[in-house]
């Protein structure tokens, strides 16, 4: 009998949950867009200065070339007056430009990439809202319709509710779960990345195939190259 009872209560809450739910289906849109769009606003704001600082990464990879270019220049202008001691000291500065330059290349390759795909995102997200609050003002149209007919609102239980709400709770998990196995997949990445440059720089420095970063030595018998060209 108690657990009858207690069945049954259970079964009167759930019911007094869903017509409630029912009656204030509108606010919780409204509720629920207003959520989404400062969403998109943030997400805006953080892609609008994503791409801000990306540009600015770019002047200073300009400005980087614009340094190698000015000290080839003297460093060769020095060698053809015989001072080797000053190319050299130009050699090493510009080794180290042309190796930050390098580097600068690749992370605004990789950004540019995530960048574009901010910008899709953001589209996307900004578009459905759009046309959720097309469908907002449709319902509130019809909604208004309706309680003018009859004068008072009916409780007309959705049964597909409960179903729909699964669906949409198993889905973000399994969006989450595919972006926790990116994400440890692309850490997984970064941690093998370092080992395998720094093993590369370590044969490249015993003679075992091409230099990977830019060294002293070759950059000054370029110049010295040029210098005797000229």
């Amino acid at each position: 009998m108690f657990k009858t009872v207690v069945t049954l209560l259970r079964g009167r809450a759930f019911e007094a949950e869903e017509r409630l739910a029912d009656r204030h289906a509108l606010s919780l849109l409204d509720q629920q867009m207003r959520d989404a769009a400062l969403s998109v606003d943030r997400a805006k704001k953080a892609l609008a200065l994503a791409i801000a600082q990306d540009k600015a990464e770019g002047r200073k990879l300009e400005s980087t070339r614009a340094q190698i270019a000015e000290l080839e220049t003297r460093a060769v202008a020095a060698l053809q007056a015989g001072r080797e001691d000053l190319a050299e000291k130009a050699a090493d500065n510009i080794a180290a430009l042309e190796g930050d330059a390098q580097a600068a290349e690749k992370a605004r390759a990789i950004f540019s990439a995530e960048i574009a795909k901010l910008e899709r995102h953001v589209r996307d997200q900004a578009a459905r809202l759009a046309e959720l609050d097309r469908g907002r003002r449709v319902a509130r149209a019809a909604e208004a319709v309706r309680v003018a007919r009859r004068g008072r609102l009916e409780a007309a239980p959705c049964y597909q509710s409960t179903l729909s709400e699964a669906e949409a709770t198993l889905a973000c998990l399994r969006e989450r779960q595919a972006e926790i196995c990116a994400a440890e997949t692309a850490l997984d990445a970064l941690d093998a990345e370092p080992r395998a440059e720094s093993l590369n720089e370590t044969l490249a420095n015993a003679g075992f195939g091409p230099p990977v970063k830019p060294r002293a030595s070759d950059v000054l018998a370029r110049l010295k190259e040029k210098a005797g060209g000229r």
